[in-house]
């Protein structure tokens, strides 16, 4: 039941990314909303309100059949306007700045409900003035929906004011950035306070039962809390083979398990992970990473040229790598000091590796950000929350590797004389 829900849960938080999400549901509210106050109106609202406060309600049916086309044909170019500026947005995005970042712009809650809201007041509109009764009765006029698609008109324009400022923010690459980088360090926190310290040794799995995947697709979330309690209840110890955001084809091993499981076993045991063909940051903190040096890389290319946001770009790398040192590489779920899950998680060297290899490929023939990247890297080897000896060598065997492809892409010899004595005062800080 608990893997149920966290499989509609994981849905309905894809279903909300979908930029259609919000304005169709805001859309239908407004329909909802037109049947209402129409009922309302059955009941003589109108001429109840034209009593008390006659200022306020428009009471000639030429005027407020003007005034709601009016408001439908303004509001009709405000949308297609909002609109053309989100496909601008994320244009520009994927041009500038990387087409990972494209998700999370396309999730932002914010533009989505202004659209929304524009369809919602839309619809509204629509309703109202076909409810307007044709033969001039006053009481057939429906001035309290007049009232309603007035105050309405006003909020969207509002709306559209906030739109403007939220999406000429939004296409800032910092802001971009920064949004990246608190998703991933949000997930590496709450990856952090879920790990259990690794009380013994996990025994050896090379002679464990393989169980296969049925499907392709990125392994985009396990139901952890699940599979402990699955494993606990059926008495067997399994260890899963892909790292989260893997890229798994089918029929390929997906965990080991201790002892053969049966059919039911097997499926109830596979129905705790998820596959899904996009990748998401708030999953799979690997891709913000991903998403940071592609921007750094970008902005390092001849038709941008940007390397102020490169730097940016590093600092934010140099935080996050600081938050990862802390974690293992292998991760572990315990019941009752007994290991009964191990998990692979993305390698810390690998990581680093596969983020210098990009910056060093395409950045290294600009001196401030060799010297910038030579700068995290000596962050990362003097960092006291570095967990283990085997992070402080890969960072050093980065360090060596920066400084070789920086001898072959700058030739002024100051510049060389700075780096052998970049390299060897970091030799001499640790024992190499």
């Amino acid at each position: 039941m608990k893997t149920l829900y966290y499989r509609i849960s994981k849905y309905l938080s894809r279903l909300e990314d979908r930029i259609a999400f919000y304005p169709t549901l805001l859309g239908l509210t407004g329909v909802i909303l037109a049947f209402l106050v129409y009922y309302i109106e059955s009941k003589g609202i109108s001429s109840d309100l034209e009593e008390s406060i006659p200022g306020l309600l428009i009471n000639d049916i030429a005027t407020a059949r003007l005034i709601l086309a009016t408001f439908i044909g303004g509001l009709i170019s405000i949308m297609v306007f909002s609109f053309s500026m989100v496909m601008i947005l994320l244009n520009n995005a994927s041009r500038n700045f990387s087409p990972r970042v494209l998700p999370g712009i396309i999730s932002n809650r914010r533009h989505q409900i202004v659209l929304g809201v524009f369809v919602g007041n839309l619809l509204f509109f629509i309703f109202v003035l076909i409810s307007i009764d044709p033969r001039g009765d006053e009481y057939q006029l429906p001035g309290f929906s007049v009232l309603l698609s007035i105050i309405g008109m006003i909020f969207s324009l509002a709306m559209f004011v906030f739109f403007i400022h939220s999406v000429s923010q939004e296409i800032q690459v910092e802001n971009v950035m920064k949004r990246v980088f608190f998703t991933s360090r949000r997930r590496l926190v709450s990856l952090l306070e879920d790990e259990e310290p690794e009380s013994h040794k996990f025994e050896n799995t090379d002679d464990w039962h393989d169980i296969k995947t049925e499907e392709s697709g990125y392994l985009q979330a396990i139901s952890l809390n699940s599979i402990l309690r699955t494993a606990v209840e059926h008495n067997y110890k399994l260890s899963i083979l892909p790292i989260k955001g893997d890229y798994v084809f089918k029929g390929d091993i997906l965990c080991k398990v201790n002892r053969i499981l049966d059919e039911e076993e097997i499926s109830e045991l596979y129905s705790n992970f998820i596959f899904s063909s996009d990748e998401r940051v708030e999953e799979n903190y690997v891709l913000g990473f991903k998403q940071i040096t592609e921007i750094a890389v970008k902005a390092m290319s001849p038709g941008i040229n940007d390397p102020g946001t490169c730097i940016n770009a590093i600092d934010y790398l140099t935080e996050l790598f600081i938050l990862r040192m802390k974690k293992n590489d292998e991760s572990y779920l315990q019941h009752e000091d007994q290991l009964i899950v191990k998990l692979r998680t993305a390698d810390f060297k690998v990581i680093l590796y596969s983020v210098m290899a990009s910056l060093r490929t395409y950045a290294t023939h600009d001196i401030i950000i060799v010297n910038k990247l030579f700068s995290m890297l000596k962050v990362l080897l003097l960092s006291t929350e570095i967990l283990t000896e085997k992070y402080r060598l890969a960072v050093m065997m980065e360090i060596e590797n920066l400084y070789q492809d920086a001898l072959k892409s700058i030739e002024n010899e100051r510049d060389i004389k700075v780096f052998e004595n970049k390299l060897e005062s970091l030799k001499a800080l640790v024992k190499y």
